[in-house]
């Protein structure tokens, strides 16, 4: 794999093309995950998808020629595990795992849920990615130069509080992936952290139609983009446009923070 050294402030840093490699992106078959997978075919890299609903997986594949997809869901471990043993033997070079898929719900706290749905979210934003690196830092560590990329959000820094149990699993992810990142420093295995922004996705709108009336994220191409090149120049903490502010502010201002999105998480008045 096309790799090289590069001097900066006495320190060396990995710089990782992103090109010639074999990549695996959960959640694939929409939104970021999609745009990834399209963004590196088009570099020459042999991408899989996987996703929970078959027809979507057509879909995605008919969208992005070359694409290959499975059918494997992040909150079934048995899933993972007959997903690790089909990709082991037919992809034994996969050397890059995009931890991509997650949910994002409405949840008004004060309501009545049941409790293995209230935490729904905690299953695939946080123990998916988790089990998937688990099940696959085997065959990365076969790998001369192997990457782990978790998405997590800009809300890891800063809740959203209409959406509480999304924003605490991805501030949950973030901690885990500096652990895994300290713990595998000196590996094979490089570990990065894409925290995006609002992104113009179905999850961006979908359940929060109402609070992100008049409210514009960023498009998803513009996003990979920034990703992969972020990759490319050695960044092991990617935060594209406001997820950067929202790091910034969680230290210096972290409550005047919280209160712009406790007001950004109410419904907005008709016409606006």
């Amino acid at each position: 794999m096309p790799v090289k050294l590069r001097a900066r402030s006495k320190n060396l840093e990995l710089i990782m093309k992103m090109t010639g490699r074999t990549v695996l992106i959960t959640g694939g078959t929409s939104g970021i995950g999609l745009e990834l997978a399209r963004q590196l075919i088009a570099r020459s890299n042999t991408v899989i998808v996987t996703g929970r609903n078959p027809e979507r997986l057509k879909a995605a594949q008919q969208i992005v020629p070359g694409l290959h997809a499975f059918q494997s869901d992040v909150t079934n471990p048995d899933d993972i595990e007959s997903l690790y043993n089909t990709l082991s033997e037919q992809f034994p070079a996969l050397d890059t795992l995009v931890n991509n898929a997650g949910a994002m719900r409405n949840i008004k706290l004060d309501r009545r849920y049941q409790l293995s749905d209230l935490t729904a979210e905690v299953d695939g934003n946080l123990k998916g990615p988790m089990w998937m690196v688990q099940t696959f830092l085997p065959l990365l560590l076969k790998q001369k130069d192997s990457l782990i990329v978790n998405v997590s959000s800009g809300l890891a820094f800063i809740p959203f509080p209409a959406a509480p149990v999304y924003s605490a699993s991805k501030a949950a992810l973030h901690a885990y992936t500096q652990c895994l990142r300290a713990q595998l420093e000196g590996s094979c295995v490089s570990v990065v952290e894409l925290a995006p922004p609002g992104t113009e996705t179905p999850l961006f709108r979908g359940e929060f139609a109402e609070e992100m009336k008049g409210e514009k994220g960023m498009s998803v191409g513009v996003l990979a983009k920034r990703a992969i090149a972020s990759i490319e120049a050695g960044k092991s903490e990617i935060r594209p446009g406001v997820s950067n502010v929202l790091k910034i502010a969680s230290r210096v201002a972290p409550h005047f923070m919280l209160r712009q999105m406790v007001k950004l998480g109410r419904p907005k008045p008709s016409g606006v």
